[in-house]
């Protein structure tokens, strides 16, 4: 499962209890480079050279993750089929600008807020992701099938708690999305500040 989520350049609790698993994502970050020594020329390089997205438009971060499972199907003695075990192989990627040349002050105080302030909002789809991936375990592993003696019926059957979870990480990450951009919200007062503040 290869999936990314984007923040879009545009100036405009729930959460799974905590498995005790045995399972920790690689976490990495990438960077971008853009030009310019003031707020407004380094928001001009990101909509310029910011990752493209399907629709055509540029985003300013965004997040990928990749996972990958071992699973432990079970035969059982009574011709059921019990997945015993599932653990994840989760990577998740955060791509960030960074500016190719030194910044004056106070751009480069306002580029570090900006930055970081992105680098936080990245990192709570980061956690939503992770949360996705505690929500399959709970959801999966013990499952039983009966009548499954070669533990093929199972693998069809974890496919709905599979969708449901991944359609839920999308379905919040887009409310955090609407929320952060609308007007007012953090991404878009972030712009706001860089562009505003020389």
């Amino acid at each position: 499962m290869r999936t990314t989520h984007c923040v879009a350049a545009a100036l405009v609790a729930f959460a799974w209890p905590a498995c005790a698993a045995d399972w920790k994502a690689v976490e990495k970050t990438e960077t971008y480079a853009v030009s310019g020594v003031t707020g407004m020329e380094l928001y001009a390089s990101i909509g310029a050279k910011g990752p493209l997205l399907s629709g055509g438009t540029r985003a300013i971060a965004y997040t990928t993750f990749d996972l990958k499972w071992s699973r432990d199907y079970r035969p059982q003695p009574d011709g059921s089929c019990t997945l015993v075990k599932g653990k994840p192989w989760l990577t998740i990627t955060y791509r960030l600008p960074k500016p190719l040349q030194p910044l004056p002050t106070p751009v480069l105080e306002n580029w570090k807020r900006f930055i970081a302030g992105m680098t936080k909002h990245e990192k709570v789809h980061g956690d939503h992701i992770k949360e996705m991936v505690d929500r399959i375990i709970a959801t999966t592993v013990g499952v039983n099938i009966p009548n499954d003696a070669e533990c093929k019926k199972i693998r069809q059957h974890l496919q709905t708690p599979l969708s449901e979870a991944s359609l839920e990480q999308r379905a919040r990450s887009n409310a955090f999305d609407r929320e952060e951009m609308s007007p007012g919200g953090n991404v878009h007062r972030l712009i706001l500040d860089l562009v505003n503040g020389g």
